[in-house]
């Protein structure tokens, strides 16, 4: 019988040192950035429109975005938790979902905070510095899932087409590095965004048709042509998207023709339960991501931006815990066993 995770006896990874120092290392440099991107700013204030302007249900459906969000931090936080304390959970697989938590959790606090504590306090501004941060970092972690993505569809491949070299070809070192290098694409184009759109003059109106700070919102109210830049935009999102998605299709169609030459029933359904889940996550980020970013200038509309904005800012965010964690009996015992140690 295939054993859809792997081989698990020989390799069980050292995530409570290795991958919590690589994890703090990032949110200080993210701390780090983002204030000096605040403290280098001398350009008037922007004004964020916000999700729900001039909308007589505002308030009701305010709140359903923050328990979205609230939802979105514990059930991250909680998950990584578990990832943290099992030992079973110790594997590449795992190691991955984590990664996956710290992203939508660094764009659930990048992106929802500002956007609260404008709704509640009635003023809609925001500095240049921060929103140059928030621009930052929603593009790195935007680009870093992409990669991770790709990245997790490869993990799911060998396990099931290549069982015996699993622990060969997954190895610690591996793993690092395509995280690693998941994390440094995501961050080269967020740097030549960022570097790009304060690059250009803004000298009519300040406000961003928009809940947060996001590229294609700021360059409308740019006075200088901005086309050569939408166009580079749109060639990087082809690379970011369109590749990475390509290494996920073909993962995926060889892992579907192995499973179904799998003569062990058991087998299948615990691949094919594996795999569906993260089928599931890659069509809800892809769809709202290639929705959002892979059109063209003229065709885009404000409303169309934020409406497809809070598919990969909030929902995404909030439904990927949820997704891996049911029908997957491992994280179901870690849990039990968590809330058991909690109650004792």
């Amino acid at each position: 019988m295939v054993n859809s995770q792997g081989p698990r006896s020989h390799h069980v990874l050292n995530l409570p040192t290795k991958a919590v120092q690589g994890d703090v290392f990032l949110l200080l440099f993210i701390r780090v950035t983002a204030m000096e991107l605040w403290n280098h700013s001398t350009v008037t204030n922007f004004i964020l429109s916000g999700l729900f302007s001039y909308t007589p249900y505002e308030f009701l459906l305010f709140s359903l975005i923050l328990l979205a969000s609230i939802a979105a931090l514990v059930g991250n936080i909680l998950f990584l938790l578990l990832i943290q304390v099992d030992v079973r959970l110790h594997i590449p697989m795992y190691f991955f979902l984590g990664q996956l938590s710290v992203m939508d959790l660094t764009m659930i606090c990048t992106v929802v905070p500002k956007m609260a504590a404008n709704f509640l306090s009635g003023t809609k501004t925001i500095s240049p510095g921060a929103c140059g941060a928030q621009i930052f970092l929603v593009v790195m972690v935007g680009g870093a899932e992409c990669f991770l993505l790709a990245v997790m569809a490869y993990d799911r491949y060998v396990a099931v087409c290549h069982p015996l070299r699993y622990p060969v070809l997954m190895n610690w070192k591996v793993c690092s590095d395509m995280v690693i290098a998941s994390w440094i694409g995501g961050m080269t184009d967020s740097v030549i965004d960022v570097a790009m759109v304060f690059s250009f003059p803004y000298c009519s109106s300040r406000e961003v048709n928009h809940f947060f700070c996001e590229v294609p919102a700021l360059l409308r109210l740019s006075c200088a042509d901005t086309s050569l830049f939408e166009d580079l935009i749109y060639a990087c999102c082809v690379v970011m998207l369109l590749l990475p998605l390509g290494v996920i299709v073909t993962s995926y169609a060889r892992v579907l023709t192995a499973v179904m030459r799998m003569s062990s029933t058991e087998g299948k359904q615990k691949a094919l339960t594996t795999c569906s889940s993260h089928l599931a996550v890659v069509g809800l980020y892809y769809g709202g991501a290639i929705f959002s970013y892979m059109q063209r200038a003229s065709s885009r509309t404000p409303a169309g931006d934020r409406a497809t904005s809070i598919f990969y800012t909030i929902l995404a965010p909030m439904l990927n815990p949820l997704i891996y964690s049911l029908r997957n009996k491992e994280v179901s015992r870690a849990l039990k066993k968590m809330m058991g140690t909690w109650v004792m």
